[in-house]
């Protein structure tokens, strides 16, 4: 997923031409494009607009109510994509490792890389208001691919025996709450991220880190 910076959405933006016959998918990934590189930067999706997307991607406000009913119908697809993507690096990364404590931590530490690279997105995932409004199902299956990360410790005998859904939900909320701090607080003076996870492997999973 490419949310780099682009120019500022203010800025006057070229008239985009109609897109040929059949390529109304291409622009409704134009869209959801403009729309995660414009929410990573903004950190919030209640300052966007879709006047604004529109003018991003060079089209008329009209043609975005084209694909998406409101602006809420708009970030959560915006959303789903990159949270599908993001399970999708997320199981790359474990599968490089070479045994379940292995995999199990390369997805933690990637997951706090991504954060680092898309401090925006994340907030507007895991923090904003639209949690309240509505309801992100694909969010779900983030904690039952953890939850399953953490099961094959223990049927390893990597971990001692528990309920994995509980450990798993233990292990997540240490795990945000260490990377909304530096989200969030970015001035402060904290341990590396990666300390603070093999802790968390360590004292709520159980498992045993040999340094190599």
């Amino acid at each position: 997923m490419d949310v780099t910076s682009s120019p500022s959405s203010e800025s006057a933006s070229p008239t985009r031409g109609r897109n040929p016959r059949g390529q109304g998918e291409r622009l409704r990934r134009d869209i959801i494009d403009a729309t995660l590189r414009m929410m990573n930067e903004l950190g919030d999706d209640e300052a966007l607009s879709l006047r604004a997307v529109a003018r991003e991607v060079g089209i008329a406000a009209t043609s975005v109510y084209i694909h998406f009913a409101d602006r809420d119908a708009l970030v959560f697809a915006a959303l789903e994509r990159c949270t599908h993507d993001l399970m999708r690096d997320l199981d790359r990364a474990e599968s490089a490792a070479d045994d379940p404590v292995t995999r199990l931590r390369a997805r933690l530490l990637f997951l706090g890389t991504w954060v680092g690279d898309h401090a925006g997105l994340y907030k507007v995932l895991h923090e904003s208001t639209l949690n309240q409004r509505v309801h992100l199902v694909f969010k779900a299956e983030l904690g039952t691919r953890t939850t399953a990360a953490v099961q094959r410790c223990m049927d390893a005998g990597l971990a001692p025996a528990d309920e994995a859904a509980a450990v798993a939900f233990d292990l997540r909320a240490a795990v945000h709450g260490a990377v909304s701090i530096r989200v969030n607080e970015p001035g402060l003076a904290l341990p590396p991220l990666e300390e603070q996870i093999d802790r968390f492997l360590i004292k709520l999973v159980g498992v045993s880190l040999t340094k190599k």
